[in-house]
């Protein structure tokens, strides 16, 4: 693996980092201290092209290698956690599934639309029982009359679920076990869709997430994305994407906390010099430099692994496990280093940790990805 970045890359990490500068960090706080929906950053990702940023050139978007996808997504977390959440959900866990496992029609259908912004995407796995243990989701597909379906259940803890104009549903249609599971392309303007925001949270506070109620909700058999009982296949693909997206995520929310403590630790003064010059301070500087180098590394390495066409599930689950604990550690510190500013909004270090927290627990918590790295390494399925 080349750790150089070719010209291309650097040249789409220059400009997204000018537009995050420009665009996103300005209204961050506000946005998180509202709960407001940060949609100058929506606008000016579709104006930019950003939107289509990994979507393949031949349906409109950008055609970014997977390396170039993490670049984007660091930048923009770096920015806002709550920018790169719409984004990741949106190009890695339903674009990126619509590409691997669409028909052509159905490719045709989404993709160009989802590489402008006028179709926006949503996952719908979890629900209010079953998060960890999605092959045992109650959410029901009934095939009626004329091939078509009639889907109905609930999603919860659903990214961009009031937004999207698109959800990827999983639902039983069949057995029990995720062989009994299928996933389904649904229209969000549909009868029997409904969408219900979710506030109060303690971290990502301005991204949309909802409770999705499907209440018999008809689509027709072109809705089905892969063959019936590939459900579970489908979400565990895209969750391995969505995990690669939240460790460069996470790489983003260290070097932000990192980047705001260096430099408060040069300003601040504290028994006669910056805070700085003390010893214990630079530790934990230390400690998070190496933190966010490592989980950039990790997380470059699952990208390298995608690029040649090799698997990279294991990776990925590294990349997350590290990267997500490594955030929160990293964004801790921050805290600590601004003292008791660290503990107010007037400062961003609070955001972060807040933003940070929930990494460990959607698309896999932390205690998932030891799990499936034990596996890899005894063969026994401790699940």
């Amino acid at each position: 693996m080349d750790l150089a970045l070719s010209a291309d890359q650097r040249a789409v990490r220059s400009a997204v980092r000018q537009w995050v500068d420009d665009v996103v960090v300005p209204h961050a706080l506000r946005n998180d201290r509202e709960e407001r929906f940060p949609q100058e950053a929506l606008e000016g990702l579709r104006e930019t092209g950003f939107v289509g940023m990994s979507i393949p050139e031949e349906y409109g978007g950008g055609g970014a290698d997977p390396l170039t996808y993490c670049l984007f997504m660091e930048e923009l977390s770096r920015g806002d956690a709550n920018v790169r959440s719409i984004m990741s959900v949106h190009l890695g866990l339903v674009a990126g599934s619509v590409q691997r496992w669409g028909t052509d029609e159905q490719k045709q259908q989404w993709l160009p639309r989802m590489a402008t912004g006028e179709v926006l995407g949503c996952f719908g796995l979890t629900e209010p029982d079953h998060g960890s243990n999605p092959a045992d989701l109650r959410a029901t597909a009934e095939r009626r009359p004329g091939g078509g379906w009639r889907v109905s259940g609930r999603k919860v803890f659903i990214t961009n679920g009031s937004i999207a104009q698109v959800a990827l549903v999983m639902a039983r249609t069949g057995g029990p076990g995720g062989k009994g599971v299928s996933a389904f392309l649904v229209p969000t303007g549909v009868p029997g869709f409904v969408a219900n925001p979710l506030h109060g949270k303690l971290g990502l506070r301005s991204c949309d997430t909802a409770e999705l109620v499907l209440d018999g909700v008809e689509v027709g058999p072109e809705a089905l994305l892969g063959d019936e009982g590939d459900g579970l296949k489908v979400a565990l693909s895209a969750l391995d994407d969505g995990r690669m997206s939240i460790a460069a995520s996470c790489t983003g929310i260290g070097q932000a906390a990192l980047d705001t403590m260096v430099a408060y630790a040069g300003s601040r003064e504290q028994f006669g010099k910056p805070i700085a010059g003390h010893q214990l301070v630079q530790e934990m500087l230390a400690d998070s430099a190496v933190d966010v180098d490592a989980s950039r590394l990790l997380t470059w390495a699952v990208a390298d692994l995608k690029s040649r066409g090799e698997t990279y599930s294991l990776a990925a689950s590294k990349a997350k496990l590290f990267a997500t604990e490594a955030s929160i550690r990293v964004a801790d510190k921050c805290i600590q280093v601004h003292g008791g500013y660290g503990y107010v909004d007037e400062y961003p270090a609070a955001k972060y940790l807040r933003d940070a927290r929930v990494t460990t627990l959607y698309e896999g918590t932390t205690q998932v990805q030891k799990l499936l790295i034990g596996r890899a390494l005894t063969g026994v399925n401790a699940f």
